[in-house]
């Protein structure tokens, strides 16, 4: 049975720039709720027993009956998904990463500043709901994409995209607090990023 990521922070600990209100609301309904129809989904696929959540999401082409497998697909991104946004925002985010990270974004963007650029735009260039992405592919090089609705690089690259930083572009994750402005929402989401984090999962992927 797969579990929600804990949060090691405070739902008013985003506070101004991610509210509590929303945090609740995102993390208590929104996930819990993705988190729950994926292991009752998986409850009627007990083939897929003891596999990690990154395999399941790779081969969705294994599950025979389309209605489950559109559910996993759904519900298992969204579990995904929000298990690594939520791991990489903390109060103490907004610092530039340091070490292998940041030579790579060096090397493949010129500049922190110029990968925020790039996020902030595809992000933004999202039509309705959906999510932009940082990826490491099996080069070590960095990525930036986006999909729609609750998919990710794991399931539209065949494996060859890492997710190591997603934004999400659904209207809960900013409608309570920026309504309708996506790109106000954009421009705050950066200062609570934990670098040091989404640099441990570069290293790791």
């Amino acid at each position: 049975m797969f579990e929600q990521i804990k949060l090691s922070y405070d739902f008013a600990a985003l506070e101004p720039h991610i509210d509590e209100l929303t945090m609740q609301t995102h993390y208590g309904k929104h996930h819990a709720a993705y988190t729950n129809n994926l292991n009752s989904a998986l409850e009627k696929l007990p083939g897929l027993a003891g596999k990690s959540i990154e395999d399941i999401l790779q081969n969705l082409e294994a599950i025979d009956d389309p209605a489950l497998r559109t559910t996993v697909r759904n519900n298992g991104g969204g579990y995904y998904n929000h298990n690594l946004y939520f791991d990489i925002l903390s109060p103490q985010g907004g610092q530039p990463p340091q070490g292998k990270l940041a030579e790579q974004i060096e090397a493949d963007f010129g500049s922190l500043e110029e990968l925020v650029k790039k996020l902030t735009a595809t992000a933004a260039s999202v039509f309705g709901s959906g999510w932009a992405w940082l990826s490491k592919d099996p080069s070590g090089k960095l990525v930036v994409t986006s999909t729609p609705n609750q998919d990710n690089p794991l399931m539209t690259h065949g494996g060859q995209l890492t997710p190591i930083l997603g934004i999400d572009v659904w209207e809960h994750a900013y409608y309570l607090k920026y309504k309708n402005m996506r790109a106000d929402y954009l421009k705050e989401i950066f200062k609570v990023i934990d670098w040091n984090k989404v640099a441990q999962r570069y290293t790791e992927a």
